[in-house]
């Protein structure tokens, strides 16, 4: 079967005018957005990400995280305990006293004037006001990412699959059992009760339940470690980084399709401003966008993510593996990321072993999306030749 081209793009490549690494990505409306990352750089866009134009943020320091309450006022918090703040959307921007010198690498605000910013060395800083920090110290705990469900119930996460919790504001944060000592580097919930947390090694964490207990969901990666992680409603999530990665999730979960991003430079913040439109941003100035949900035949054509390939990275030589008792003839057929066909075979998969291997060594270093038909069922996965 050959796809055309124009139904295989998922995900679209901006022109982000800098080969800068970009951190975090955060949009103010449908059509204001900002980018931070290395150098002090601030990107922002009036458009929706047609044009991005260079700020200038005082600062040379790297910037990890942006957050912004309305379209005029932001914050963008980053190393050497560097906060800054804008109130006439990024026309200018101040740098506040943080009080540390510690690297904050996430900022996010409970309501318009009540926000935190955590980083390394235990830290956790609060603003009561948007102007004046305090500091709150998390003695042997090291968080990365925090976000705040309401305007009491907070959660951070970090290194070694630390996940804390409060539920008065901060006043005290109490350690949850994430069940994993993988670093944590991203948390978002969707409501009061269900949240999820990824990291290193393709880690996802679900709770339904508002922490109290965590799950492990089968990402279906372990070679790529997932830098951010957005929903758009209760059911629809988004999880991104190294190499490219791009995972959804249509279920609250239960499954993740890996997406066409177009790149191999790592994802670093994934952001939606509606339930089709979003941003990923990452190293050397990389910035893409969807306006269908990253919607392509990887998901017209996937039966739950039901095949497994390995090694992914690889030189070439896979091998696929199928969930099921499967015996018949596969055939596979292997797409670059213009949706131009570029290999194809018929395999025998014998029941017991359902597994097959294809070489591609004669194919360029890239991304392709692979598809297999056995059983009258069709099935998708992302492969990566390096």
């Amino acid at each position: 079967m050959l796809i055309a081209a124009s139904g295989f793009a998922q995900w679209t490549a901006l022109t982000s005018g800098t080969t800068n690494h970009l951190r975090s990505v955060y949009f103010a409306d449908a059509n204001i957005g900002y980018a931070v990352g290395i150098n002090g750089t601030i990107l922002e866009t009036s458009n929706g990400g047609a044009n991005w134009i260079a700020q200038t943020s005082g600062t040379t320091n790297h910037l990890n995280s942006v957050y912004f309450i309305n379209a005029n006022t932001g914050y963008a918090v980053g190393d050497s305990g560097t906060i800054l703040k804008t109130s006439n959307g990024g026309a200018n921007w101040t740098v506040q006293t943080s009080g540390i010198f510690s690297n904050l690498t996430s900022v996010c605000f409970a309501n318009s004037g009540t926000g935190y910013a955590v980083g390394s060395n235990g830290s956790i800083i609060e603003t009561a006001d948007g102007v004046n920090w305090s500091l709150n110290p998390l003695l042997g705990y090291y968080p990365v990412s925090v976000f705040f469900a309401n305007a009491i119930t907070g959660y951070a996460v970090g290194w070694n699959g630390i996940i804390i919790k409060t539920s008065d504001a901060s006043t005290t944060w109490t350690a949850q059992t994430s069940g994993t000592t993988n670093n944590l580097l991203s948390v978002y919930f969707s409501d009061a009760n269900i949240g999820y947390a990824v990291g290193d090694s393709g880690t996802i964490l679900k709770t339904n339940n508002g922490g109290t207990n965590w799950s492990v969901q089968i990402s279906g990666t372990d070679n790529n470690n997932l830098l951010s992680v957005y929903f758009t409603d209760s059911s629809t999530g988004y999880t991104v980084g190294d190499s490219g990665t791009i995972l959804k999730t249509s279920n609250g979960g239960i499954n993740w399709t890996s997406q066409i991003s177009g790149t191999i430079n790592s994802l670093r913040s994934v952001y939606f401003t509606d339930a089709d439109t979003g941003y990923a941003i990452g190293s050397n100035g990389t910035i893409l966008k969807t306006i269908n949900g990253g919607a392509g035949i990887s998901e017209l054509y996937n039966k739950e993510n039901n095949i497994t390939v390995f090694p992914n990275p690889s030189d070439g030589n896979y091998t696929l593996q199928f969930t099921g008792n499967r015996n018949g003839i596969a055939e596979f057929i292997v797409f670059n990321i213009l949706g131009k066909e570029v290999y194809s075979e018929k395999l025998k998969i014998t029941a017991g072993t359902n597994h097959a291997n294809i070489d591609l060594s004669g194919l360029s270093d890239g991304i392709y999306m692979l598809r297999a038909k056995i059983d009258e069922n069709l099935y998708s996965a992302k492969i990566i030749k390096q």
